[in-house]
């Protein structure tokens, strides 16, 4: 790599410089994110006071006679003491949504004389509903002092403190720099199979067209920046391929099929750039031209393995587990090692990608090292880490400790990293939701729960709602990914189907997947993948939108959920599709509410879903009927609503919802 590019001579200076190129300097068009001094993924129930910091002439800290710390007001925090009369309680603890994980991880209260107590902060101007866990979850109570209270949904009362301010805040520690992850929308741009900026660099190594390089590169990234592709459609943050150096080697896939390393993921030089993509200064520029856009980027890095014919595994192969289960076979995942667990962070995922052996601290220092190389040399924003569930623990870690000492601290921005861990179990995932390792991850389980409810209607939206009731803070304050199709599941329109291709919302597809599987004629399936959309782009998360899914492209398992992107000649129903994506956008990033607020279920049946999105005192309501015939959906509070999607004026307590349409409201 370019030895003299602007972070790589900071860091080589020990942080003594700041960076002194643009790339680093960007203004957020999506809402006024907070300015407090780090992102803490698991800090939402751990409030411990200001960690802001002052320079000369900002307002003080919050001690002595300069007053409070300046942030949003969406991130002050005002002390609240709660209290409870002891009934020879063993434990309380305090749980509500005072922080964003405060139902699950409550404030452990203190026993003062006759009196359990506990100081905490509360947020700014907003009410908090909130209760006591006694005695670890015997028994759970309202505050008896209180007397304003509202149905907790399952037969009890929460205590509601009413909004309050004060003049002494403290700053509940947010996103460090000028930009908030929370109001990240990702688009997954597939490089080789996105646009041909330039032939030059093409390079098919005849294997079968379908697994095989196609020509996009960096340049045809750039072009459509230029053009203001990801502008128009409402995106701002993009997730591009693996940048390093891949073998020229085919490799046989699981179906027998070759396949080229057109996907990225079999690194070969890890210090070079993939030259079917493109040189170190054409990805620099492209890195740049996206912040003069207020587009952040993030790379995919593979750090699980490496391919056989990589420098690094001939000369370490001390470096890498042994291909061998110790009982006499291989360990391949899936034959003779398992793909989970202890065998999991050994196995190599094909006979010819060996896998990192991360315990040892050599190869770990390398690895870290070389992500740290690749941050240093291009300006990129963040990770996106893949097969996280396959390494071990301390190589997250270590990058974690690294770029909070070396990076952030030179660029002024949170660099985000979001990881894959593919599976439905939510303990495993939440596993590596911390301030130590990942931001957050893509959230399979509530993508395949959405696909299966929503996309295939099988069981009731009310089962979508009650999964969304559990799972909306099951990560914490982490900033999950959510999203409705990815490289590795096929393309979510054949879900969406009249009569959906598989009956498994988990189906990779396989079977079909060299079928070249055809675009549905009609409009309908277009609508309900335009309803998974409403839903993504109306709550929290970082919502990612897979290259293509935006005007439904066809295509069953891989290599078919690859096909190059379709630029033109849209049926009717990409058409809509595409006009109800851009739309969504934009008022998401008019509305802080669907993206830093609070869901609450208002009410959900067969086929309708209603809830809203609140933050302090402003809502966002939405409502969703899946059904192909006109439903009522009710729950809303009364009064008058504009339906910011069609600019329709609506009334409630209840509004009809057309076949497959969604509404997204605010009251008027």
């Amino acid at each position: 790599m370019r030895p003299n590019s602007p972070l790589t001579l900071a860091l080589t200076l020990t942080l003594t410089t700041a960076c002194a190129v643009d790339q680093f300097q960007t203004d957020d068009d999506f809402g006024e994110p907070p300015n407090s001094e780090t992102f803490d993924p698991d800090d939402g129930g751990d409030w411990s006071g200001s960690s802001s910091t002052t320079e000369e002439g900002d307002a003080g800290d919050g001690d002595g006679d300069e007053g409070p710390a300046e942030c949003d007001d969406a991130n002050k925090r005002c002390e609240h003491e709660f209290s409870l009369p002891d009934m020879s309680y063993a434990s309380v603890e305090l749980i509500g949504d005072f922080a964003a994980d405060g139902w699950t991880n409550g404030e452990t209260m203190s026993l003062d004389g006759e009196t359990w107590r506990v100081v905490t902060g509360v947020p700014w101007d907003t009410p908090v509903e909130y209760k006591f866990r006694i005695n670890g979850g015997e028994g759970y109570i309202p505050d008896p002092n209180n007397p304003n209270s509202v149905d907790d949904g399952f037969g009890g009362l929460n205590s509601v403190l009413d909004a309050t301010t004060c003049e002494d805040w403290d700053c509940d520690p947010g996103n460090i720099g000028d930009f908030d992850w929370r109001d990240a929308v990702i688009y997954f741009v597939f490089v080789d199979r996105f646009y041909n900026g330039d032939m030059s660099n093409d390079g098919p190594i005849g294997v079968e067209a379908p697994a095989d390089w196609q020509g996009g590169d960096w340049a045809g990234v750039m072009a459509k920046i230029d053009e203001g592709y990801f502008d128009d459609l409402g995106v701002n943050c993009l997730w591009l391929s693996v940048p390093l150096d891949n073998t020229q080697a085919s490799g046989a896939g699981i179906d027998g099929h070759q396949y080229s390393a057109y996907h990225g993921y079999w690194p070969q030089n890890f210090d070079q750039t993939e030259e079917h993509f493109g040189t170190l200064e054409e990805l620099q520029a492209l890195v740049e031209l996206a912040h003069a856009h207020d587009i952040k980027v993030l790379f995919d890095y593979a750090m699980n393995h490496a391919h056989s014919s990589a420098p690094v595994y001939a000369q370490n192969p001390d470096w890498f587990w042994p291909n061998d289960n110790g009982q006499g076979g291989n360990c391949v995942c899936g034959e003779g090692c398992a793909w989970d667990g202890a065998d999991g962070r050994r196995c190599w995922f094909t006979p010819y990608l060996p896998d990192f052996n991360f315990t040892n601290a050599a190869a770990r220092d390398f690895s870290v090292g070389n992500a740290m190389q690749w941050i240093a040399d291009t300006g990129v924003d963040g990770f996106r880490l893949d097969a996280v569930k396959h390494i071990e623990d301390q190589w997250l870690l270590d990058l974690r400790a690294r770029v909070s000492a070396e990076v952030e601290p030179l660029t002024g921005e949170h660099f985000y990293m979001v990881g894959e861990t593919f599976t439905g179990d939510q303990d495993l995932i939440n596993y590596y939701v911390n301030s130590s390792m990942l931001d957050g991850q893509f959230d399979f389980p509530l993508r395949m729960e959405l696909a299966n409810k929503l996309i295939m209607r099988n069981g009731a939206m009310s089962d979508l709602a009650a999964f969304m009731d559990g799972n909306d803070d099951y990560y914490g304050a982490g900033i999950m990914s959510t999203f409705i199709g990815n490289h590795d599941i096929p393309r979510i329109i054949h879900l969406a189907e009249d009569q959906p291709v598989w009956a498994s919302e988990w189906t990779d597809g396989k079977d079909l997947a060299w079928d070249n599987i055809s675009l549905p004629d009609n409009v309908a399936p277009f609508e309900r993948v335009a309803l998974g959309f409403t839903l993504i782009l109306t709550t929290p998360g970082a919502p990612l939108i897979y290259y293509g899914d935006e005007v439904g492209m066809a295509g069953a398992g891989d290599p078919d959920n690859r096909r190059f992107m379709q630029w033109a000649g849209y049926s009717a129903g990409q058409d809509l599709l595409l006009d109800h994506v851009m739309t969504l956008n934009a008022i998401r990033a008019e509305q802080p509410a669907l993206r830093r607020g609070d869901r609450t279920t208002l009410s959900a049946d067969a086929d309708t879903f209603v809830y809203e999105m609140s933050l302090g005192s402003d809502s966002v309501y939405v409502a969703i009927n899946r059904a192909d015939a006109t439903r009522t959906a009710g729950g809303l509070p009364g009064g008058s609503y504009q339906d910011l999607l069609t600019g329709d004026i609506l009334a409630g307590p209840s509004v009809e919802l057309g076949a497959r349409t969604s509404v997204v409201l605010r009251p008027e």
